[in-house]
C-alpha cells in the first residue's frame, strides 16, 4: 500500500496547506488543510481509516465534498461526479474551484 500520508497531502495540494498531526496514542492524527484565508478543514483521522486504502479514499473525497459545499458549489453535480464511476478515485478530475467531471457526469445521470 501507498503511504498514506502522502496519499492525503497530494490530494489536497497545491490548493491547500496540509498539516498532519498525531492526537492520541493509538495513532489517531488530525488533518487540518489551510489556504491564505486561513483554516478551511479540520478533520480526525483514525488509524483504520489511514490504513485502509477504500475508507482512505472515502474519506479524502468527503472532505472534498465538504469544501465545495462551504464553496457554493452546486451538491447535484458534486454527487453525480462522486458517483460517476466506482473504477477510478472518487473527484480525481476535480482541481481547485473547478469540477472538471461534473457536467458530464450530470448529464449522464440526466440532471
Amino acid at each position: 500500500m501507498d503511504n498514506p500520508f502522502q496519499i492525503i497531502s497530494e490530494a489536497f495540494q497545491p490548493d491547500y496547506r496540509v498539516n498532519l498531526s498525531i492526537q492520541g496514542l493509538d495513532g489517531t492524527i488530525m488533518l487540518t488543510l489551510s489556504n491564505d484565508g486561513g483554516m478551511v478543514a479540520k478533520r480526525m483521522i483514525s488509524p483504520a481509516q489511514r490504513n485502509d486504502p477504500k475508507r482512505l479514499q472515502r474519506l479524502i473525497d468527503s472532505i472534498k465534498f465538504g469544501i465545495a459545499i462551504e464553496r457554493g458549489d452546486s451538491a447535484l453535480e458534486m454527487l453525480a461526479a462522486m458517483t460517476e464511476s466506482n473504477k477510478r478515485p472518487l473527484l480525481a478530475q476535480a482541481a481547485g474551484n473547478a469540477w472538471q467531471t461534473a457536467p458530464a457526469a450530470a448529464s449522464a445521470a440526466g440532471l
